[in-house]
């Protein structure tokens, strides 16, 4: 099993490249630089569980069990890579070291910092008492994701409400997606017409992308959901059901009555990330700045970062990383070896497959421009279709655990 110590037993202080998280992007680099051969590398990571995170929505939805989301953090470790089972609370990029919540002070010689990002439950009034009982759930926590579905198949009439925050979030088309998986369930057990749907989005368009935008603006005119756009949620009672909703175009808020919530936590880096000296003084959300292609620190070239924690203009999700990851690794190596050759770039791919029902998919791709930036040759993934579904239910994450964790795609 990977540990932190040497063979003659010492704890190790040092390394060549030290990753911070082991979840997505932690683990997919490691892979990646192991197999580029690459020997001294330490994961930071204190948990003991690895979670596939895509799949939640369809937890949520009722369309796969929680148990396969999850396996042994242990399991997915790269061989001969140290794992360090301790959190980050610091880094000094001029001493190059971190800081653990066990009061170590680890060196290194390159850093990648891959700690995600935290949800902010606190930064609406009243949800963090809410969620997880009464009316009220996410599907962005694995413990609240089956109690979504508990919700979804015991309403029969009322007022149901999906929220999103603004500011960026981890796969923006999650909000939505259980919105429809929600109206599909009650369409097809007759009661959709005694159930008002309520989508609540910061945006003043329902998809950054035209194409699938319109056909979005569709899917939610067939269920007769009611969009409101440059809107959100500020404030909720979960005792008394009732939330408060801002419409940003007016500077109006009014409280809407509910008897489901799913609501979208305020996302933002990790708190330590947040006060560091990496943070981009552009980010209010306190993300590491690097540069968009090549994703390495502007100020400190032995420093790079991806994934949920980089402050990229692309959405992130598990197949942003997919595409970051190797570039990442290539300029990373490139700059342990002294090489002063032209560095990879990252065009800000990102994907999200957009489930519009139960067993329909659209699969949304596109870079930096907002261009579509289609993966797979002779489909028109811009229809809702039900091979799209597959490759999410099934073939995505076949992919994430036998291929992307042990650096292979």
């Amino acid at each position: 099993m990977p540990s932190t110590h040497s063979a003659s037993g010492a704890a190790r202080d040092h390394f060549q490249v030290l990753i911070v998280g082991g979840g997505t992007a932690g683990i997919t680099v490691a892979a990646r630089l192991r197999r580029a051969g690459v020997r001294d590398i330490a994961v930071l990571e204190p948990a003991d569980v690895h979670w596939y995170q895509p799949l939640w929505t369809l937890v949520g939805g009722g369309r796969a069990p929680l148990g396969v989301t999850r396996r042994p953090e242990a399991s997915v470790m790269p061989r001969q890579v140290h794992w360090i089972r301790e959190a980050a609370t610091a880094v000094d990029p001029e001493a190059r070291t971190v800081t653990t919540a066990a009061h170590r002070t680890i060196g290194y010689d390159h850093l990648v910092m891959a700690p995600g990002l935290r949800l902010d439950w606190d930064a609406i009034p009243g949800l963090d008492a809410a969620v997880g009982h009464g009316a009220v759930s996410s599907n962005y926590a694995f413990e609240y994701a089956p109690y979504t579905w508990e919700l979804i198949r015991g309403l029969r009439s009322g007022t149901a409400v999906f929220t999103q925050p603004s500011g960026p979030v981890k796969c923006g088309g999650a909000p939505q997606k259980i919105a429809y998986l929600a109206a599909d369930h009650w369409r097809r057990q007759g009661v959709l017409d005694r159930i008002r749907v309520v989508l609540v989005l910061p945006a003043d368009s329902m998809f950054g992308v035209p194409v699938w935008r319109r056909a979005l603006e569709r899917v939610a005119e067939r269920y007769g959901i009611e969009v409101r756009l440059n809107s959100e949620m500020t404030a909720v009672d979960g005792a008394a059901r009732r939330l408060t909703v801002a419409d940003h175009s007016t500077g109006t808020e009014d409280g809407l009555a509910f008897d489901l919530l799913h609501a979208v936590p305020p996302q933002r880096a990790p708190g330590w990330v947040e006060r560091g000296p990496l943070t981009d003084p552009a980010s209010p959300y306190g993300y590491v700045e690097v540069d968009k292609h090549t994703l390495q620190h502007p100020r400190h070239r032995n420093v790079f970062a991806l994934g949920d924690v980089a402050n990229l203009p692309t959405s992130k999700t598990g197949a942003a990383v997919r595409k970051q990851a190797p570039v990442l690794v290539a300029n990373l190596l490139a700059e342990i070896n002294g090489e002063h050759r032209e560095q990879r770039r990252y065009d800000g791919y990102t994907s999200c497959p957009l489930v519009t029902a139960r067993g329909k998919v659209l699969l949304a791709e596109f870079d930096y421009d907002q261009r579509p930036a289609p993966s797979i040759p002779l489909l028109d993934t811009t229809k809702e279709r039900r091979d799209m579904w597959l490759l999410k239910r099934y073939g995505l994450p076949a992919l994430y655990w036998r291929g992307m964790l042990k650096g292979l795609v």
